[in-house]
C-alpha cells in the first residue's frame, strides 16, 4: 500500500429490514486544477441521486450505507466554515443515533480527507484515506476492493474525472459490491465549470440502472468530453476556405445548407453551421475567433457516414 495511506477496517453486524445504499466510492480533489469529485457504483437503483455531494472551493462527500443524505449539505456547510474533515465527521455523526449504520468519506479543497465506517455496516466494510482522496465501501467481496481503488487512483494520470473512473473500474475488477452491479455516478465540480459557466457542476453523469454501469458511465464521460470539454491544441485549426468548403459539403448532405458550395463565409453558411451545432448540442464548441474546433467536423463526418 502506498506510503501515507491510512487503512481502517470496520463492520461486523448484519441488520434485517433495512434499505442500505451498499456501494463503493471515492472522493477526491485535484489541488492543481481546483476540481473536486465523487465516483460511485452500487447494486442499488440510481445511486447518483443519494451518495455524491460536492461544492467547488469547498469539498466533496460520499454518504452511503443506510445513507443519511443530510450529511451531504450539512457536511459541505461545515467544510465551507473551514472545519477540518475529521471534525466535520465528528459533528455529523455525534447526534446521529444510527451512526453505526452509516458510512461517509469526504475531502476538502486543500486535499485533507477523512472517512467513517460504522460498526454495524454490512461486511465487508471499511475505507482507505490518502493524500487528496478517500475510498470507502460496504457489502464488498473483500478489503481488496478499496485497496485496488486507492492504488489505481494514486497511480493514474490525467484529469481528475478520468482518475476517479479508473479507481472505480479497479474496484469493480477486484470484485466490487458482492451483490453485483446496477448503477454508477460521476460528479466533478470546479468554479464556473458548468454549462455556460453559470454554476460549478462541471461533470454530473448518472447511470441509474444498467448491467454494466461503470462501462456505461465511461461511455457517457466520452460523450461529455465531445460536447463540453475544452479543446486540445490539436483540435483548434484556422477556418480556411478549404475547411469551409468541406463543412458546406457535409451541411448539404445533412440537410442544413442549400447555398453555394464554394468555401466562402456567407451568412447562409454561418447560419447552417450554427443550426447544426445547436441541434447536435455542440454549441459550446463554436468559437468567436478565427479558429475552428475539429470535433465538430468529426461529428459531422460520423453522422454523414451513418446516414449514407
Amino acid at each position: 500500500m502506498a506510503l501515507g495511506m491510512r487503512w481502517i477496517r470496520k463492520s461486523k453486524d448484519i441488520r434485517e429490514g433495512r434499505v442500505y445504499t451498499s456501494t463503493f466510492s471515492i472522493v477526491a480533489c485535484d489541488p492543481k486544477t481546483g476540481e473536486l469529485g465523487v465516483a460511485v457504483q452500487s447494486k442499488f437503483l440510481a445511486v447518483g441521486a443519494v451518495v455524491p455531494w460536492a461544492k467547488a472551493g469547498v469539498g466533496a462527500i460520499a454518504t452511503q450505507s443506510y445513507a443519511n443524505t443530510s450529511y451531504g449539505p450539512k457536511g459541505l456547510r461545515l467544510l465551507a466554515q473551514g472545519l477540518p474533515p475529521q471534525e466535520v465527521l465528528d459533528r455529523l455523526t455525534a447526534k446521529d443515533r444510527e451512526r453505526e449504520l452509516r458510512q461517509i468519506g469526504l475531502v476538502n479543497a486543500q486535499g485533507q480527507a477523512a472517512a467513517f465506517t460504522g460498526e454495524k455496516c454490512l461486511p465487508w466494510a471499511g475505507q482507505i484515506v490518502g493524500e487528496n482522496f478517500a475510498c470507502q465501501g460496504n457489502i464488498l467481496v473483500s478489503e481488496r476492493v478499496v485497496e485496488a481503488m486507492a492504488e489505481e487512483f494514486t497511480r493514474a494520470k490525467g484529469p481528475l474525472a478520468e482518475r476517479l473512473l479508473a479507481a472505480l473500474a479497479a474496484g469493480q475488477a477486484a470484485g466490487g459490491d458482492r451483490r453485483g452491479q446496477q448503477s454508477a455516478a460521476l460528479l466533478v465540480v470546479k468554479e464556473r465549470g458548468g454549462y455556460g459557466g453559470f454554476n460549478d457542476r462541471y461533470i454530473d453523469l448518472r447511470v441509474d440502472d444498467h448491467p454494466q454501469p461503470i462501462a456505461e458511465l465511461k461511455r457517457l464521460y466520452e460523450l461529455h468530453q465531445l460536447y463540453f470539454a475544452p479543446p486540445s491544441a490539436q483540435d483548434l485549426v484556422p477556418m480556411t476556405s478549404d475547411l469551409r468548403y468541406r463543412l458546406q459539403e457535409l451541411l448539404v448532405k445533412l440537410g442544413y445548407f442549400r447555398g453555394c458550395v464554394d468555401g466562402h463565409p456567407s451568412p447562409e453558411f454561418w447560419k447552417a453551421l450554427f443550426d447544426f451545432c445547436g441541434t447536435e448540442n455542440l454549441e459550446e464548441l463554436l468559437r468567436k475567433d478565427e479558429k475552428f474546433d475539429l470535433r465538430i467536423l468529426r461529428h459531422m463526418e460520423r453522422l454523414a457516414k451513418e446516414r449514407g
